[in-house]
């Protein structure tokens, strides 16, 4: 049986490649301390739990959800959009429901890209914005996200032949998986860029409120394009609200990006089930606190995973956001991250991702997701410092 060419370009995934490994680890009788997915372990809030709840004895939303029987979830949308961010949003053109960003990052390049036509990618960056460009047709340029540069790729090195193809600027901050920030300037810059060369600007922007000791929130890419002329934004609830596995999320932004957003979705699905939505917009609607709390208890486990690698002698960056963290490998390691990580899981049954996985700029890299519980986080360093002392000689 033949298969399509852009099969070949998504034959490996980071995610694919080391959920073999835990598998092969578990079935050989270790203990997984899983750190390789950031897949939060915490609930989701009662009354978003009770929403949908409702909704499941409530037949009218055993149906297909059509785009217009979305709008109340739209509504809300564009409310709690406009209370946090001080811009007014509109639900018809402007908001459209999505089933995870996943789902969103990936087929916008459907709907922008013309075979041949560059897609301008973060490297490291998040996998799925790949994968969206290799279905499409289109090629990649990887701009560097390196630490020398504050994890902010450098917009005057993209060659202007490229530009003269490129279509689309995804960026995504804070970043996963270098856990860096990035301030309103460097978004006000991006915009000029990406007006100035008829770009989308596609901002992926899952980890908006998981910002860490105290500092500002995380700018939305829609407060440098305040006229949205440009720009479209990816928010999920998998984060700020624990519902990951509920697969709910929105694009916000630019009308015209937007509505050929829709016209991709429209042929695919008809949009999550409308009592997810129900809990949805119950997690907008009703108290932000378990926001607040969901921030602390991750800081917490940064915090102690941060301070024990570093007693064990693998001194490792604080991030200032996000729920990961992304270390070098230790010097004396001679092999790659894949090795690394995959050894790892094998001798001690904790689990990481390598940076390959993220891309050519991640290689020489690992990342933790802090998905376990203190007690946890200091057994798997634990397991962590045995595994380095068996190997370091």
């Amino acid at each position: 049986m033949q298969f399509a060419k852009r099969l070949k370009a998504l034959q490996t995934n980071v995610f694919a490649d080391m959920d073999e490994a835990k598998a092969q680890a578990r079935n050989s009788g270790k203990e997984i301390i899983d750190l390789s997915l950031g897949s939060s372990d915490q609930p989701a809030a009662h009354h978003v739990i009770a929403a949908i709840e409702k909704s499941l004895h409530d037949p009218s939303t055993h149906g297909y959800t059509l785009f217009h029987s979305t709008q109340p979830f739209r509504e809300a949308v564009a409310n709690w959009y406009e209370n946090k961010y001080g811009i007014a949003v509109e639900p018809e053109t402007e908001v459209l429901p999505l089933i995870g960003c996943q789902e969103g990052t990936a087929h916008l390049p459907l709907a922008v890209l013309n075979p041949g036509n560059f897609a301008l990618l973060q490297d490291p960056g998040y996998p799925s914005h790949t994968g969206g460009v290799h279905l499409a047709g289109g090629e990649i340029y990887l701009m560097p996200t390196l630490a020398e540069n504050q994890f902010l790729p450098l917009f005057e090195d993209i060659p202007g032949t490229v530009l003269e193809q490129a279509r689309m600027m995804v960026l995504s901050y804070p970043h996963n998986p270098t856990t860096a920030l990035a301030p309103l300037s460097f978004f006000q810059k991006a915009v000029a860029f990406c007006r100035q060369h008829e770009l989308a600007l596609v901002h992926d922007f899952p980890y908006a409120d998981v910002v860490f000791d105290g500092a500002p929130a995380a700018p939305s890419v829609l407060q440098a394009d305040t006229n949205k002329d440009t720009s479209i934004e990816f928010f999920t609830f998998s984060k700020s609200y624990n519902m990951g596995g509920f697969r709910i999320a929105y694009a916000i932004g630019n009308q015209e990006l937007i509505g050929a957003l829709r016209q991709v979705k429209a042929v695919i699905d008809f949009n999550q089930y409308k009592g997810i939505m129900n809990g949805a917009i119950a997690a907008l609607n009703g108290s932000q606190q378990s926001i607040q709390s969901i921030v602390d208890d991750f800081q917490k486990r940064r915090d102690t995973f941060v301070e024990a690698l570093n007693r064990l002698g693998w001194q490792v960056p604080t991030p200032p956001a996000t729920m990961y963290v992304w270390a070098k490998l230790p010097e004396f390691w001679k092999g790659n991250s894949m090795q690394f990580c995959t050894q790892l899981v094998k001798e001690t049954g904790v689990a990481a991702a390598p940076g390959s996985g993220f891309g050519q700029a991640g290689e020489g890299y690992v990342r933790f997701a802090l998905v376990r519980e203190p007690a946890v986080l200091e057994k798997a360093a634990k397991r962590i410092a045995e595994f380095l002392g068996s190997h370091c000689n």
